[in-house]
């Protein structure tokens, strides 16, 4: 044997050195499928000999702790590598000498071969050998057609091809097996910080767990309005965060260490005033200032007094600033977030300080306005800031690069002159533009502002004076 795989080594030697880009396409193509062939051949001679060096104990007698270590060290693998390669050479040697003999032959590749082995597998023990031979030849002679996704697809519905009397009954017995075997394998794994302050979230779910938080999350992952350009994968995760915040408010939860569930912020009354320094969860992390200041504007308060090493003196009683009837002044004023295009309830929205009560800002409803997480944080990044109008409603003015005269957009909930309620959107022609240049704050445009209100369509007309805001750098319509 060691003869022979020279002599094939020695055939291979002239093969490495031929001038492939001479070969015309016929042949190129001839000699990949010889090669695809060749390698699943010399495959099918390795697992061989992978499963004699199991079978000899060989790894023992080398001071391994397994064949796979073995296999790992010897042939410079990955573990992954070597625990699969002796994994299918055991159950290659167990099973139908069909499957063997069609990977010796090069019908099959490695990934095809491990694809109907596990199928096999997967049989209940009930149909017998006849049915399992009868699978095996079915699922070779389908590989010859198919790649090892479909394969295994395939592979799910194979007794209804080979056993129909008993397919029902193993279909149904097999998806009960599966769904046990995901629901133990359920898991949820939060890591401990980054250095960067990134937390790893990473877990499997049973399909109906996945369901429920798909149901719950679905509605919060739609884009909060024609600016927001956060990612689909950066909506899911502020959705899921919103989704837990809610569950924290209903005061359901069971208690933790005797109190509410709650998330604990640390931060000096002095430096809260000041926003000039970190806040600290209760788990040790840091905050920056202003996460902290926007976290305050709608938080239970507990007011506390420490000695000079920080050691707790007195606790005061918790108060929370957007609560009972003024809470639900806001939210029939408001009717949920109130930043211009946002469609957010107000259950997901948060009671923001105008003029935060750290600065002297009162906890009234002339001094608040209800917005969501997203648009809460887009505000307490300071380029655009919102205030009451004479009506009594919220206005929001644009930051500069997005309106240089910076003229005030009112509110959804407000309307237009023309009783529209769409009062901080794009017209429709300018809305297409916007979604196109949605990721580029400036784009230059060399078309003039005639142009610009031209393609309003005429709708201009039926708004009242100062409604209207056209950006002639950008080229949009914002009603």
């Amino acid at each position: 044997m060691l003869e022979a795989l020279t002599r094939v080594g020695e055939l291979i030697s002239p093969c490495l050195d031929a001038p492939v880009w001479a070969l015309p396409e016929p042949d190129l193509l001839s000699c990949l499928d010889t090669v695809q062939v060749l390698e699943q051949r010399l495959a099918a001679v390795r697992l061989a000999l992978v499963r004699e060096v199991d079978g000899r104990a060989v790894a023992g007698g080398h001071g391994a702790s397994s064949t796979a270590v073995w296999l790992r060290d010897r042939l410079r693998v990955r573990a992954g590598t070597a625990r699969e390669m002796a994994s299918l050479a055991a159950a290659l040697d167990a099973g139908p000498a069909v499957v063997a003999d069609a990977l010796g032959r090069g019908a099959l590749t490695v990934e095809q071969a491990r694809v109907i082995i596990d199928v096999l597998a997967d049989l209940p023990t009930e149909v017998g050998p006849e049915v399992v031979d009868k699978a095996a030849q079915w699922l070779v002679d389908a590989a010859a057609r198919h790649e090892p996704g479909v394969l295994r697809k395939l592979g799910e519905r194979i007794l209804i091809h080979v056993a129909p009397e008993v397919a029902e009954r193993a279909e149904e017995a097999a998806l009960r097996r599966a769904e046990e075997r995901t629901y133990d394998r359920r898991h949820v794994t939060l890591s401990s910080p980054r250095a960067d302050g990134q937390v790893r979230l990473t877990g499997r779910l049973d399909a109906e767990s996945a369901a429920i938080i798909h149901a719950a999350i679905d509605p919060l992952c739609a884009p909060a309005g024609v600016g927001d350009d956060r990612s689909p994968g950066q909506r899911r995760a502020d959705a899921l965060t919103e989704v837990c915040r809610l569950a924290l408010q209903t005061g359901q939860l069971p208690d933790n260490g005797g109190d509410r569930p709650q998330l604990v912020v640390t931060v000096d009354l002095d430096t809260l005033t000041r926003g000039v320094a970190t806040g600290t969860l209760d788990t040790g992390e840091a905050l920056t200032p202003a996460t902290v200041r926007r976290l305050a504007c709608d938080a239970g308060i507990v007011p506390a007094v420490l000695d000079g090493a920080g050691q707790v003196l007195d606790v005061g009683r918790q108060r929370r600033l957007f609560t009972g009837p003024l809470r639900r002044a806001l939210v029939l004023r408001d009717r949920g977030c109130a930043f211009p295009g946002c469609d957010r309830p107000p259950r997901w929205t948060d009671g923001h300080h105008i003029l935060h009560w750290s600065d002297g800002g009162e906890t009234a409803l002339a001094n608040a306005v209800l917005l969501c997480r997203y648009h809460h944080r887009v505000i307490h990044r300071g380029e655009w800031q919102v205030r009451l109008a004479g009506d009594g409603m919220p206005e929001f003015l644009p930051p500069s690069w997005l309106d240089p005269t910076r003229h005030p957009a009112a509110t959804s909930t407000t309307g237009a002159a023309d009783g529209s309620s769409s009062a901080s959107l794009p017209c429709a022609s300018s809305r297409r533009r916007l979604t196109r240049r949605r990721r580029r704050r400036l784009h230059p445009c060399a078309a003039s502002q005639r142009r610009s209100t031209a393609r309003c369509d005429g709708r201009s007309t039926a708004l009242s004076e100062g409604r209207r805001i056209c950006f002639e750098p950008l080229q949009r319509c914002w009603w």
